[in-house]
């Protein structure tokens, strides 16, 4: 009995190293195909329209919340101290430093990542990727990496729209709805924020479209061994995206920490 359970410990064990080592190699070959002229620029664009553009609204309406609730709950803690003046640091610091790119990750990971898992599942199980091979195509260059191109891309830029988003939204509560100064507001706003604040969410930024990308399009890609080769057809595209984004969301708070701990 304890013999047979120490070898269904080491066969999971052995099945996530290997499992780590095909993403990394998947990582790889994606970064190097990206490299090889002619640049893949039409289908780069594609992308970026479709992870950047078309996540736009579900970030403006994630943020202009966030930033609400971080006015309200800021704003009544602050208040206690005779601080509420401090209300746009608070707000401020706690996007750009934190929320915003974390959030911003999620919220994308979930609306493209899954997206991008549940094509390129389909494209494995109905042997679109095999008929790539046939025809000397590279499937990696073809699938991986234009998304990974233009997840790099879009991140940053989503990110960058949440935080002013959430700002605002940290405007209306405080500002609008309490009553406090507005000049004040947007004045601790600015005198708070640094060049290294903003330049650190936009590492986490670039570090999470590469992560959220790369788990996201390999999952997909190698939608036939999930659930141990057993998840061949739609149950295989079904697990695919189901890991997908739940990894993505796994990753991006183990990294969101390592990336801090470095940072402060």
């Amino acid at each position: 009995m304890f013999k047979q359970r120490l070898e269904m410990i080491g066969g999971r064990t052995i099945a996530r190293i290997e499992t780590l080592g095909r993403l990394v190699f998947f990582l790889c070959a994606g970064l190097a195909q990206a490299c090889v002229p002619p640049l893949q620029t039409a289908k780069i664009l594609e992308q970026v329209w479709f992870i950047g553009a078309k996540s736009m609204f579900v970030i403006v309406l994630t943020a202009i919340f966030t930033g609400m609730v971080l006015g309200l709950q800021g704003y009544h803690t602050l208040v206690s101290f005779g601080s509420e003046a401090a209300l746009g640091s608070a707000v401020a610091m706690s996007l750009i430093r934190e929320l915003g790119p974390v959030l911003a990750a999620i919220m994308i990971a979930a609306r493209a990542g899954s997206a991008m898992a549940a094509e390129l599942g389909v494209m494995r199980i109905s042997e679109q990727i095999d008929a790539l091979k046939t025809m000397e195509i590279h499937p990696i260059r073809f699938t991986f990496s234009p998304r990974l191109i233009a997840g790099l891309i879009s991140f940053p830029l989503l990110t960058a729209l949440f935080d002013v988003t959430g700002i605002f939204g940290g405007y209306l509560t405080g500002s609008v709805m309490m009553g406090i100064n507005e000049h004040v507001y947007m004045d601790k706003v600015i005198s708070s924020v640094s060049m290294s604040d903003i330049g650190g969410g936009f590492i986490k930024s670039l570090v999470f479209g590469g992560l959220v990308t790369c788990i996201c399009c390999f999952r997909g890609y190698h939608a036939h061994l999930e659930g141990g080769g057993r998840g061949f057809g739609a149950k295989g595209v079904s697990l695919a995206t189901t890991n997908a984004v739940v990894h993505s969301c796994i990753f991006i708070l183990v990294a969101d920490y390592i990336i801090t701990y470095f940072q402060v």
